[in-house]
């Protein structure tokens, strides 16, 4: 369906605002923005975040056209269904760069977006030529948790109230501040207000919730020994929300998997220290993302740009 207008709910002051493009491409109507020029590279966030979670990173990789979306619900793009899970936003995103004619031969995928970048490193007609993962989220919860979380989760999403409840609450600058600083990141107060406005929009609220409460990782987990591709794993060592074991542990699956660890980062790492986290990304594509091993995928949605 092709490129359209602005977003209406996108703010005048949102990060490259003028990066940013509305696309049309069913079951979604998505927000996505794409900087840089030269071969594609597809960027994931993770959940709760937006699109704006790569700003920082962006101007230290040159030499890319940088293709982030916001996920199914989350930030400024509008689920047209409700498809939260692993699998089907795996899927949507398939179906979005092949609308949209992008022939990713790279995926960097943040916390839950880096499964989802496994999911289509296996799914994709034209398949990357690697991935990277930014604390990559590819462990389940542990003892009780793993069997509660998910239960409230879904929970959470049955009560018509529970959005309001949330955006209440994050309407509160402090306790925003605190949210962030449990994951071991320290962010500046502009960033802060980024997620705060992102956290008093009800239907942000409720894709993130959606999302948690469809999460299935055990069968992407099983198949890994399966994911032959070259993937590295970007972790903080100081992640309190995915800690660096999960991403040392999972690299250890991968028959291609390389581990690397960043001191005195903690969750939103790429946000906290893009020009440390950069080199790591920038390094492994020169190795392993040619662009001459990256052919035109055909549209399935019709034209795009």
């Amino acid at each position: 369906m092709g490129a359209r207008a602005l977003p209406d709910r996108l703010p005048r002051d949102w990060p490259l605002r003028a990066a940013s493009r509305r696309i049309l491409c069913k079951p979604h109507d998505w927000h996505v923005q794409i900087t840089g020029e030269g071969p594609d590279v597809l960027l994931l966030h993770g959940a709760g975040a937006s699109a704006h979670s790569w700003a920082g990173l962006r101007p230290h990789l040159p030499g890319y056209r940088l293709i982030a979306p916001d996920l199914p619900g989350q930030g400024f793009t509008r689920a047209g269904r409700r498809r939260f899970g692993l699998d089907a936003m795996a899927d949507d995103l398939v179906a979005l760069c092949q609308d949209q004619n992008w022939r990713p031969g790279a995926i960097v995928g943040h916390s839950a977006g880096a499964a989802i970048a496994l999911r289509l490193a296996e799914i994709m007609p034209l398949r990357p030529a690697c991935v990277i993962g930014i604390n990559a989220a590819l462990g389940p919860f542990d003892g009780f948790a793993g069997w509660l979380f998910p239960k409230l989760a879904r929970a959470m999403t049955l009560s018509p109230f529970m959005a309001h409840l949330v955006t209440r609450y994050a309407r509160q600058p402090m306790r925003v501040e605190r949210v962030i600083a449990a994951t071991g990141s320290t962010l500046p107060a502009a960033d802060l207000i980024l997620y705060r406005a992102l956290f008093t929009m009800p239907a942000h609220v409720e894709a993130t919730l959606g999302m948690m409460a469809d999460w299935r990782l055990e069968p992407l987990l099983e198949r890994l020994p399966q994911i032959a591709l070259p993937v590295r794993l970007i972790a903080g060592a100081g992640d309190v929300a995915v800690p660096a074991t999960v991403s040392h542990r999972a690299s250890g699956w991968l028959p291609a998997g390389e581990y690397v660890a960043l001191s005195g980062l903690g969750h939103l790492a790429h946000e906290e220290a893009p020009q440390t986290v950069a080199p790591e990304v920038l390094d492994f594509l020169a190795r392993h993302f040619s662009p001459l091993s990256v052919n035109a995928a055909v549209p399935t949605c019709g034209a795009g740009a």
